[in-house]
């Protein structure tokens, strides 16, 4: 059996990262799971990245393997950002929110689908920060950070976000205790990820957030990178898989 017959008797998961270094390592250590555990695999990061990588590693680091490949899609944000530097977080969250990725992420399965000798695409594993992407999604925080998001909704519907104005941050507004989080008891509001801090009901990062945690719902199975030993009251119950 040559190469090309091997590669294309295995099922082929696609995995994207939200294109943030933290998320693209955890990513890429997902993959290389599933890599050894028989898939052939495709990692596409943004453009962007994908320039960084090479530039920082060699430009022959990413020609990868038959089974073990790289690809980049655009990532809808203007030319000229500094590329020694992280991009800037909201310009990125507002062009996947607007699912500008979408259509080149589209095209690239497509291409993919279309080689010859390559298995057709089985599954994609996105980051669940890539909303327009779900399959399966792949969360790189933990189970307690995941549950403190899911509850967004939640909180604007009890009037309890966006911050009302400055002083909730000085009043004791924000130690609020909230007792209905599963999975974690005596959390107050201060103890929520940081982007829920704002009085500003259009802010891109917490609408983001809370559009992430909606299409979520609509994935097959949820990732979480975090032990069930530390964090089995967190992850109890639906379909969640534990990385």
């Amino acid at each position: 059996m040559d190469s090309k017959e091997f590669v294309a008797d295995k099922p082929h998961a696609v995995c994207i990262p939200a294109p943030a270094q933290s998320h693209i390592k955890a990513m890429l250590k997902l993959t290389k799971l599933l890599h050894y555990r028989g898939f052939h695999m495709t990692f596409v990061n943004t453009e962007f990245n994908h320039k960084r990588f090479l530039k920082s590693l060699g430009p022959n680091s990413l020609d990868g393997l038959p089974d073990f490949r790289f690809e980049a899609i655009p990532d809808g944000i203007p030319a000229g950002s500094d590329e020694d530097a992280t991009q800037d977080v909201t310009l990125v969250c507002d062009a996947i929110m607007k699912d500008l990725l979408l259509a080149p992420f589209r095209d690239l399965l497509l291409k993919l689908n279309d080689e010859d000798g390559s298995t057709p695409v089985t599954s994609v594993v996105s980051d669940g920060f890539m909303p327009f992407a779900i399959t399966v999604v792949f969360f790189t925080i933990a189970a307690c950070s995941f549950m403190a998001c899911k509850q967004y909704p939640t909180l604007v519907g009890n009037g309890l976000a966006p911050l009302k104005d400055e002083s909730c941050f000085t009043n004791g507004f924000l130690d609020k205790v909230l007792d209905w989080i599963p999975g974690i008891k005596d959390i107050r509001l201060r103890d929520l990820p940081a982007n829920f801090r704002t009085t500003d009901p259009d802010d891109i990062l917490f609408n983001f957030t809370m559009e992430s945690m909606h299409r979520a719902d609509k994935a097959s199975a949820i990732i979480l990178h975090t032990f069930d030993a530390l964090e089995l009251a967190s992850c109890s119950g639906g379909s969640l898989i534990y990385a």
